[in-house]
């Protein structure tokens, strides 16, 4: 990974385990615009962002949320950049077992402002089944 990726990937996962939605939040950018895979076609703006989020850790019952992020590709600029990857979100348990898991496909534009690298664009996404038009939640072994 490369800079501006490194501190943004690190601070989405540990947010997530955290359940702090601030500072998931505050990763975006106020006009950001996202591409969501879940109920909302899009969210539009950093205060959608923060109602998206907050449903999202309150849905998590008593379960913890860990994530890690692979196959990232990065494509960097001085005020601009962009990163693809696929995310893994696993559900555990209060012990730390694993209750279920789940992977994402994310691209992410950022941007350089005022406060640091923000989220301007993020698009979340999985394969469809053609037979069955059911969302693909894991990548098959490569």
């Amino acid at each position: 990974m490369t800079a501006p990726f490194d501190a943004l990937f690190a601070t989405y996962a540990r947010a997530a385990r955290a359940r702090d939605v601030e500072a998931m939040v505050a990763l975006y950018a106020e006009d950001v615009l996202d591409f969501d895979m879940w109920a909302d076609w899009t969210h539009d703006g950093a205060a959608s962002m923060r109602t998206m989020i907050a449903g999202w850790f309150d849905g998590l019952g008593s379960d913890q949320v860990a994530i890690t992020f692979g196959d990232i590709r990065t494509w960097p600029g001085p005020d601009l950049a962009a990163a693809t990857a696929i995310i893994t979100y696993r559900g555990l348990d209060a012990a730390g077992a694993e209750l279920r898991s789940m992977q994402n496909r994310l691209s992410w534009v950022v941007a350089r402002r005022a406060e640091g690298w923000r989220i301007v664009h993020q698009h979340t996404s999985a394969p469809i089944s053609p037979e069955t038009t059911a969302a693909i939640f894991h990548r098959p072994p490569a």
